[in-house]
């Protein structure tokens, strides 16, 4: 695995995202390490781009992965790099 791009600083997970994690027999560290690593999942172009200035800039790092079943899964890192939130995007 490459070394990660930037700090995670505390990792939190909202209720829903936990749920959908479990129902789906997946483990957070499972995107938490792909974000990391700079595979931002499904995000568009846009975001792509945001997220490669946000490395050189210290701004937010988003990335969107898909669940087993289907279920989007948000995670953000600030910009500060003080937190990392799994979400659900209806819980934002």
């Amino acid at each position: 695995m490459p070394p990660p791009l930037f700090s995670l600083g505390q990792t939190v997970a909202t209720p829903g995202a936990l749920e959908a994690l479990t129902e789906n027999f997946q483990s957070p560290a499972e995107f938490l390490n792909r974000h990391l690593g700079g595979d931002w999942g499904d995000c568009d172009e846009h975001d792509r781009k945001e997220n490669a200035l946000g490395l050189k800039e210290g701004l937010r790092i988003f990335s969107v992965y898909h669940l087993r079943n289907g279920t989007k899964i948000w995670v953000i890192t600030e910009a500060d790099r003080s937190s990392t939130c799994i979400l659900l995007p209806e819980e934002y």
